[in-house]
């Protein structure tokens, strides 16, 4: 069969196309329009971008010879169909044992053979599905998209819209595969459609099926070639497509939808104006908002208390309180009670001026008219009042809050403790934490986190491992990165055997201490005296793959100079030169210092010599410390004649 131009069908479908009484074009049968509309050559065809493409055919199949009839029926690959269709027709096919029977015959069942067994049972639904899932789950046949289509229709046609759509969902996730060569599944689905029973809703439910599936973009491109074919879509599905765009955002593609609406005779309903209305607060332009509601009416829609919720949320988010309360007067001149969203919008826009007293006056108002706030209502008083350090009313509305059965959420454990350590008073949220699991509420392991290390950077890692000890065994196990703000916070404080505890603890725990994790303790170690303990660090570092810095050079050379173990300090001095290629001038300078405050030149030039075959360039502070070295041992010597 020649390829189609897309524009002839177009025209004929709509000419031909015939509204019915459920808003949906009654169109004539795909076969009426291809024999009406002319065909082009092939290479037109591909010359045209808005031709439909047609499903390749089949590999021609050699002619069975005539001696096949000889044969009995299960070895005679004509009657294969026949014997497929026989079967289904039975009140419990066994397919199972027709797959032993028609062994043989397997094979010569392709797209072909599927396609007539399917048009075969296209008024018994359930034979067609059987026979569907057989080829597909038993045989692992792979299935074209013209059969997946014709099962399609098969389906919707007998109204079983729920299985139409799994199918179709199927069909849109092997597009790529089987709907040759650009995925247009609107396109096959059109064609398909000329063999069998089917019913112009399957268009309408191939743009909802695309929605849900999150593909936004396909889903306009099936509504745009829909409507270009003379189909009208339901307003269910028009709404569905224009509350995803919204959601992306897509702000232009909403209007263009809503035009095409109009133009197909898709009639809005409330919910389309209520998207609408989304459409123009997010686009920002409030000015329309008045026009937009009178067009609405004119329509013969009221705005109900969605409309106004949209509206007031949008005038609060942009700081038009004025605006915003007037449209909440007008709710109740109009019958309409405001809810706990309108509320919660109010309020949250109060806050948001800095008019937090104003925002919990409201918020009384709304329980006295018998609303019952929510967490996200608590949230916003609490969080205004935490930003102005107002703890105390922060710490009633957390009260009330748990006692109307409202358990805190992240969000509102995450503001309190923020709060109080913004006014400096870190012990108020460590207490707070505690009082929450008293009352039986969850506390994150991100709050636990934030409390040890807002006490590591106070300088407090003795209250932090206090803390840490005492927090309930509920599922809460420090990260490495916990782990390294504590050691690094008690090695801060010279609290070096509490930071070798956590070590170990993280090794029981098949926590890889790293780099930092070492530097820190090897610089506490030899800060306090115990370069022994750091060097053994060291070598533990090397049998882990973890190569010492330059840092940690410095400080065990620094260390052993400090207790006057130079030649200790000489020997690593060359070990990091030749092992792990660091050399650092400081180091150098500090074992020079150390000798040249001894007084003893032969020694300091000695060891020069030896640490400038090390590779070692002296600066300006070597040559320094050289020369104050010689001044020292003049000292010495006279001192001693002196003496």
């Amino acid at each position: 069969m020649n390829r189609t131009h897309l524009d002839s069908i177009n025209k004929v479908v709509r000419s031909s196309a015939r509204l019915t009484s459920h808003g949906h074009l009654r169109t004539p049968s795909p076969a009426s329009i291809f024999r009406t509309s002319f065909f082009v050559s092939p290479a037109s065809a591909s010359s045209s971008s808005s031709s439909l493409q047609a499903l390749p055919d089949s590999p021609k199949k050699p002619v069975l010879s005539p001696l096949y009839n000889l044969l009995p029926e299960t070895q005679n690959p004509g009657k294969l169909v026949d014997l497929i269709c026989s079967t289904l027709k039975n009140p419990n096919p066994h397919l199972a044992l027709l797959r032993s029977d028609l062994r043989s015959l397997l094979s010569h069942l392709g797209s072909d053979e599927i396609s007539r067994v399917l048009l075969r049972c296209q008024s018994d639904h359930v034979s067609a599905l059987t026979f569907f899932n057989w080829v597909k789950d038993d045989l692992g046949l792979r299935l074209s998209a013209r059969n997946y289509c014709l099962a399609i229709h098969i389906v919707a046609w007998s109204r079983k819209f729920a299985q139409a759509m799994k199918l179709l969902a199927e069909l849109v996730e092997l597009a790529e595969d089987v709907v040759a060569p650009d995925g247009d599944v609107f396109g096959v689905l059109l064609l398909s459609s000329e063999d069998c029973n089917w019913d112009p809703v399957v268009f309408d439910m191939l743009i909802k099926t695309y929605l849900k599936m999150g593909m936004v973009e396909e889903g306009l491109r099936a509504f745009r070639k829909a409507t270009e074919a003379g189909f009208v879509p339901s307003v269910i599905s028009c709404n569905f497509l224009l509350h995803k765009l919204l959601r992306l955002n897509y702000i232009k593609e909403c209007w263009q939808v809503y035009g095409v609406m109009g133009r197909v005779g898709v009639h809005p309903n409330s919910h389309t104006f209520n998207v609408l209305t989304n459409v123009l607060c997010e686009e920002g332009d409030i000015s329309m908002v008045y026009e937009f509601l009178e067009k609405m009416e004119e329509e013969g829609f009221e705005p109900d208390i969605v409309t106004y919720n949209t509206l007031i949320y949008s005038y609060c988010k942009r700081e038009r309180l004025d605006d915003a309360f007037y449209l909440y007067r007008i709710m109740f001149r109009r019958g309409f009670v405001p809810d706990l969203i309108t509320h919660t919008a109010l309020i949250n826009g109060l806050c948001r001026i800095g008019k937090v007293r104003e925002a919990h006056k409201l918020f009384h108002q709304m329980v006295n008219r018998g609303l019952t706030p929510d967490i996200k209502t608590y949230n916003t008083l609490i969080l205004s009042y935490c930003k102005e350090l107002k703890m105390q009313e922060s710490r009633l509305l957390l009260h009330e809050m748990i006692g109307r059965g409202i358990c805190p959420d992240e969000f509102t454990c995450r503001v309190l403790v923020e709060g109080y350590e913004n006014k400096g008073s870190l012990v108020s949220a460590l207490n707070l934490v505690v009082e929450l699991r008293r009352f039986g509420c969850s506390v994150s392991c991100e709050i636990y986190d934030y409390l040890i290390d807002s006490l590591c950077r106070e300088n407090r890692p003795f209250a932090a491992k206090n803390f840490l000890d005492g927090i309930p065994k509920d599922g809460y196990i420090p990260t490495l990165h916990m782990y390294k703000k504590l050691i690094e916070s008690f090695c801060e404080c010279d609290g070096t055997n509490e930071a070798l505890l956590l070590k170990g603890e993280m090794v029981c725990k098949n926590m890889k201490p790293d780099l930092e994790v070492y530097r820190a303790l090897i610089c506490c170690l030899c800060r306090t005296g115990r370069s022994k303990e750091s060097e053994a660090l060291v070598e533990e570092m090397d049998k882990g793959g973890v190569s010492p810095d330059l840092d940690i050079c410095r400080a065990l050379i620094c260390g052993y100079c400090k207790e006057k173990n130079v030649d200790r300090a000489e020997s690593l001095l060359g070990l990091f030169a030749v092992k792990f290629h660091i050399q650092d001038s400081e180091s150098y300078n500090a074992l020079i210092r150390t000798i040249g405050e001894e007084g003893n030149v032969a020694k300091l030039m000695a060891l020069q010599d030896r640490i400038l075959k090390m590779g070692f360039v002296p600066n300006s502070q070597s040559y320094k410390y050289i020369i104050d070295g010689i001044q020292n041992a003049a000292v010495v010597r006279k001192g001693m004649q002196l003496s």
